[in-house]
């Protein structure tokens, strides 16, 4: 048990100066009440606080205080009795010498207490002093070091996190701990990362590698270490939309995580107490794992592989949250939903990506700072489902808004590529804005991000727009760019719907050999993905083709494919668009609606509808 529970302080009753008979069986009484199932708080509270009256020795009070701070904290929403018991324990325990378990929980849960309660800027004091006078203790150091970068890091202010989980890997280092070294140097690659500083995250993730090989330990904890390691490196190849030079790293994480689920927790305690520290729990990393597979699948075009890994991450987190809170869970699934609704809306199920979007509207009503983190990722899905069910103003709309939301580079320019599209399709009517955006996303010079996955989808839109303007030469010269950078990473979609436009233009230039060689792969792989709208397209060009070559059963057949495809898109449309739900396409500002009137129907509830 930690310090701030009766059992922990019943144990050093001695110690703390006060063996009377009393103290120990008040604090019995309060352990026993604090884990009944349920727990009995207002009894374990009358327990703690009948301490108070009998002026015992300054440490029993400030542990009292401690306790009750605690149990108030964590069981009740009584925050101000909570706050004051904190104080009080902070306050006292800094006056007596040898004190630091209670000292430092003190300072450790009043500090969260305080950004509960928005008062971040009383909480970073609190854990500077506590941090300073805590350099004798290495495991509350470390903690407490941890503890501010993880503010600071909810603020964005990620120079000041990165400076101090830097200080935390030095410490560390000084201390003897590899183990916690190489934990504060990943996450200081992970904010890095988030940074896009990449200069500096190559020679960060090189160094965190020989630590990890290195290090000789418990082997649970190698392994989660390797786990981190693997989980940065993979998602940085995928930022970088590097889909084929990921795998190997990718398989490797793969292997870690069955290593680990293999592997018994061992009960015994590090000797080194710098080295108390979990990443995260197996559980977790179990499900995060199953999510950066899932993203792979998603970039490479294995929809199905795709499906399988979300269905299974959906199922333990489903699990996991029934006895865990953690809000890390609540982001996994928000994550999770995100790729299975793009997704969903490429295999031609649009009502299913409209009930998962409003899923995440629901997830993030729980939680205002997980909508503050996925509202421009919100109305991005938005933009693209209203693209599936040709609604071009509302996708308009729902991209404008996310783009007012983002600064993440990546996401602002996949908007910006799908914004495009719309205006591509909408004609002449917004020839100014449409070039201003080309500008932007140009991937011949100055292109915004690195991706290489968005790139190639940038000379996509290049072609399209070409297409569009009957400009052939020039479209087969951006196709071909896309063509060279999707086979160079296994981009399947981009190949499909480069080989199909490219087979449209061969097509209208009357090269039918041409376009079919370019169709009839296209075809295969779209199959393969499975992407609707692609099969949709390729089977009215290959119906064509064979019309014109004077293949008729070849035709028909290809005719026959096209009708399946237009009935099955069709009869999904007329679903989606029939579904409560579908007025969250007028949604641009503020929070997710809570209620959306049926058409024709009565007022229904996200809830009924999950």
């Amino acid at each position: 048990p930690s310090s701030s529970s009766p059992a922990a302080a019943a144990a050093s009753s001695s110690s703390g100066g006060s063996s009377e008979s009393w103290y120990v069986a008040l604090l019995g009484l309060a352990e026993h009440f604090r884990t009944s199932s349920p727990p009995k708080v207002r009894l374990c509270v009358h327990c703690l606080q009948a301490v108070l009256p009998r002026k015992p020795p300054a440490r029993v009070e400030a542990r009292t205080h401690l306790q009750l701070g605690s149990v108030l904290y964590h069981h009740t929403r009584n925050g101000e009795q909570a706050r004051s018991h904190l104080e009080k324990a902070w306050l006292i325990s800094q006056q007596i010498p040898q004190f630091e378990d209670v000292k430092f929980e003190a300072a450790s849960l009043l500090s969260e207490l305080y950004c509960q309660e928005n008062s971040v800027d009383t909480a970073k004091p609190l854990l500077r002093k506590a941090i300073q006078i805590s350099q004798q203790t290495p495991y509350w150091h470390c903690r407490l070091l941890f503890q501010l970068a993880q503010l600071h890091t909810l603020e964005k202010d990620l120079v000041s996190a990165c400076d101090l989980l830097g200080v935390g890997a030095e410490y560390a280092r000084v201390v003897g701990s590899e183990y916690t070294r190489a934990l504060f140097l990943l996450s200081k690659g992970m904010l890095l990362l988030m940074e896009r500083k990449l200069q500096e995250v190559h020679p960060l993730l090189t160094l965190c590698g020989q630590i990890v090989e290195n290090w000789q330990g418990n082997p649970i904890q190698k392994e989660s270490l390797r786990v981190f390691f693997l989980v940065l490196q993979v998602t940085h190849y995928l930022d970088a939309g590097q889909v084929k030079s990921v795998k190997p790293c990718l398989k490797q994480l793969q292997q870690c995580i069955q290593t680990i689920s293999t592997l018994h927790d061992d009960e015994i305690l590090p000797s080194n107490p710098a080295d108390l520290f979990h990443w995260l729990p197996k559980e977790h990393m179990c499900v995060l794992v199953y999510l950066v597979t899932v993203m792979h699948s998603m970039q490479a075009g294995y929809l199905e592989k795709a499906q399988k890994y979300t269905d299974k991450a959906l199922m333990q987190l489903e699990k996991l949250k029934m006895l865990d809170c953690s809000p890390i869970l609540s982001s996994f699934q928000v994550i999770l939903l995100e790729h299975i609704i793009m997704c969903r809306l490429v295999t031609g199920h649009k009502a299913t990506a409209l009930q998962e979007i409003s899923q995440v509207c629901q997830l993030c009503q729980q939680s205002p700072r997980l909508f503050s983190n996925h509202a421009a990722q919100l109305h991005t899905l938005l933009g693209l489902y209203c693209i599936s069910v040709n609604c071009m103003d509302n996708a308009e709309a729902q991209f404008t808004t996310a783009l007012r939301l983002t600064t993440h580079q990546e996401l602002w320019a996949f908007i910006v590529t799908n914004l495009a599209s719309v205006y591509i399709r909408e004609g002449n009517r917004h020839q100014e804005v449409l070039y201003s955006l080309l500008e932007r996303i140009n991937p011949d010079h100055n292109f915004p991000v690195s991706s290489h996955c968005l790139r190639a989808a940038a000379f996509y839109i290049r072609g399209l727009f070409s297409f569009f303007q009957g400009r052939y030469n020039e479209a087969k010269r951006f196709l071909r760019e896309t063509l060279k950078m999707s086979n160079a990473e296994d981009l399947n979609r981009l190949t499909a719907c480069s080989l199909v436009l490219l087979g449209h233009i061969f097509y209208v230039l009357g090269n039918h050999r041409e376009s079919n060689n370019m169709v009839v792969p296209a075809m295969q792989l779209a199959s393969k993905i499975p992407d609707m709208s692609v099969q949709l397209w390729s089977s009215a060009l290959l119906r064509d083709l064979n019309k014109a070559c004077g293949n008729a059963i070849d035709a028909h057949e290809a005719a026959q494919m096209h009708q399946n495809f237009s009935q099955q898109l069709l009869q999904d449309h007329i679903e989606a668009c029939s579904l409560p739900e579908h007025n969250l396409i007028t949604w641009t500002d503020g929070p997710p609606p809570v209620q959306f009137q049926a058409q024709n129907g009565p007022t229904t509830s996200l809830a009924s509808l999950l």
